[in-house]
């Protein structure tokens, strides 16, 4: 099992910055695909990014692809999210997932097993 905890939310102007990150427990943090997911209010919990066990590879939702840049540590156990050129409908709590992969060369938008508690990011016009 792998215990994840999120921070580095956060209010932000039209136009600004954030990083958010996730820091994970556990020996095993390398054999995990991570991701990142958003529930803005009143809407369904929607897919944001996902990074590879190695960080080989990523994969985002078209909505912030340009904008958004997942990126993990190994070593600290941690995956990171840069999101840059925010706007207000990036409005949302934001959450770190896992899971161990079968198929390592796919990364899923769906069907994690461990989730963090979110953080939350507010981003005013």
């Amino acid at each position: 099992q792998v215990q994840l905890v999120e921070s580095g939310g956060g209010l932000v102007q039209d136009g600004g910055s954030l990083r958010l990150s996730c820091a994970a427990s556990g020996r095993t943090f390398d054999r995990y695909v991570m991701g990142w997911f958003r529930r803005a209010p009143g809407k369904e919990r929607e897919f944001v990014a996902a990074i590879s066990r190695s960080a080989a590879s990523s994969h985002y939702a078209d909505s912030v692809k340009a904008r958004f840049t997942v990126s993990r540590d190994n070593a600290k156990r941690s995956v990171y999210l840069q999101m840059n050129s925010l706007k207000p409908e990036d409005t949302a709590v934001y959450y770190c997932a896992a899971y161990l992969p079968t198929r390592p060369a796919v990364l899923r938008t769906y069907g994690y097993d461990y989730w963090g508690q979110g953080t939350q990011v507010t981003v005013s016009s």
